[in-house]
């Protein structure tokens, strides 16, 4: 049976749960839960010395931080003369009610509770002869530092990045974000990495509707563990059928904030350094977080580039094969003869050339991802030149097949999304090996094809194509792909079913 049902609203530390341990409250039931467990510890204190006011403090090692635990628990317990004379359920109270130095005090009636508070860095604090256990908060702090953000560099902006820890994550967000009306709702997932998984929005520009419905699907995940972001995404998304990714996230806390404002509700998971934003868009993962830093001019260029960059992807490596196998009445003359030129000595067909290259592209591409940096850097850059250059000079390809690859690969390196452009990949394969088929209409086929699977896919109700489709893409007259002035910008996005569409006079 999982421990936990759901989570409680408004971020309670501690959500609401389905009893896991049957047995009555006790030290020794708690001892039988951890058994063989190294870091459980257990300390028994006499209350200022006295012999017959004994107490045991419970807890795991690494979970706490050893100077907390010391000094605003052991140190009063052993020497506040306070507590002298105090026996039973008036001994508790004193603890609950100030003797004691935490933040916080928590009175557990059930042997689940405090399970759970110890696994989240609290302590146990049982007295004889009561039933009840107080558990205070002494977590530690330990987590990487906030640093900047290695997927999506600053160049001009905030330079910082979400860390692995949930809290520090959200506030940094309430750093950024000063509105009381920014609502942060937890729930728990997983049964038994019992992973904090935040629901964050701005109450009275988000649609409640869109925060129920994550809600809801965040309480029907079922599994054992959230130990990637697979984990929540794919038990999130309305579509698993596609490549395309319909979640967009983040690393930068600024855009994260200025997803919030446009009226998306956000997602942040403990131990994962990435935030969701939904609903996802196409648009979305052609967005930076320079887009609002840059002139408006230069940052429209930029996105029209990205947009240009993803046709030349998709399309270039089948358009070669098409024309140049169907077609090459198409083709320039001296174009023409010179690609006629550079292949007499090459013994394979046009579609061979082009799929071994684009295979070979891949497996570069993955050697340099999984070496280490220096390493891997050195591995693409010298693997794409000896492997290019020994391939045309031994007539396995032509030249211009190689250059066509090339162009195709780092254009897809200009998408802000790795998950999209890993996408195109996909889709640049097969639309290849249709051009290889039926020419360019073939190509042309596979290309309907493409957009017909994008219009069928939605994300919360909203599709996935919004920027194109009719009304959605345009608020007063200001679409969504070019970027204009800000000061023009006064409505929200028109993707989003959001509660105040106006964002500044």
């Amino acid at each position: 049976m999982a421990l936990f049902q759901s989570g409680s609203a408004g971020g309670s530390p501690h959500p609401r749960k389905v009893p896991k341990f049957p047995q009555p409250l006790s030290r020794e039931n708690l001892a039988w839960v951890f058994e063989g467990c190294a870091d459980y510890m257990e300390r028994e204190v006499r209350v200022c010395g006295e012999q017959n006011q004994r107490v045991t403090v419970c807890y795991l090692l690494g979970m706490t931080r050893n100077e907390r635990l010391n000094d605003y628990v052991l140190r009063p317990l052993a020497q506040d003369d306070g507590l002298s004379g105090a026996q039973g359920d008036e001994l508790l109270r004193r603890l609950e009610y100030g003797a004691l130095y935490n933040m916080a005090a928590a009175r557990r009636t059930e042997l689940d509770q405090v399970v759970d508070d110890l696994i989240m860095g609290s302590c146990a604090i049982f007295l004889e002869g009561v039933e009840d256990v107080l558990t205070l908060p002494v977590v530690t702090e330990e987590k990487r530092s906030v640093g900047e953000p290695e997927n999506e560099p600053a160049l001009k902006g905030v330079r910082e990045s979400f860390v692995e820890s949930i809290r520090t994550n959200t506030s940094m967000i309430r750093r950024h974000l000063k509105a009381p009306d920014l609502k942060i709702q937890e729930e728990i997932v997983g049964r038994q990495s019992r992973t904090q998984v935040d629901v964050l929005y701005l109450d009275g520009i988000a649609d409640p509707e869109l925060v129920a419905r994550v809600r809801k699907r965040l309480e029907e995940i079922d599994i054992d563990g959230v130990e990637a972001a697979g984990n929540l995404e794919e038990y999130l998304t309305d579509h698993l059928n596609t490549p395309f990714p319909t979640m967009p996230y983040t690393q930068r806390p600024d855009r994260f904030c200025q997803a919030l404002l446009e009226g998306r509700v956000c997602i942040l998971a403990d131990g994962l350094p990435m935030g969701w934003m939904l609903p996802g868009t196409i648009d979305q993962f052609f967005k930076t977080g320079q887009d609002r830093a840059f002139h408006w001019m230069t940052a429209s260029a930029l996105n029209a580039i990205r947009w240009f960059c993803v046709l030349v992807t998709l399309l270039l490596p089948g358009l070669y094969i098409a024309v140049v196998t169907f077609h090459p009445e198409a083709i320039p003359l001296k174009l023409a003869l010179s690609i006629v030129a550079a292949k007499q000595e090459v013994p394979f067909s046009t579609i061979f050339e082009v799929l071994i290259m684009l295979v070979a592209f891949e497996v570069l591409q993955e050697a340099g991802l999984r070496l280490p940096s220096p390493i891997g850097a050195t591995v693409s850059i010298l693997g794409g030149l000896v492997v290019g250059n020994a391939a045309v000079e031994a007539h396995i390809v032509s030249p211009a097949v190689l250059i066509a690859v090339a162009i195709a690969g780092v254009a897809g390196y200009t998408m802000p999304s790795q998950d999209f452009a890993g996408a195109l990949r996909l889709w640049r394969f097969l639309l290849a090996i249709l051009s290889s088929a039926a020419g360019l209409f073939g190509l042309t086929a596979g290309c309907a094809a493409l957009i017909y699977h994008l219009a069928k896919l939605e994300t919360f109700g909203v599709p996935y194509l919004a920027p194109f489709t009719t009304g959605a893409g345009h608020v007063k007259g200001h679409p969504n792909v070019v970027r204009p002035p800000l000061p023009w910008m006064k409505w929200r996005d028109g993707a989003n079913h959001t509660e105040n569409r106006r964002n500044q006079r």
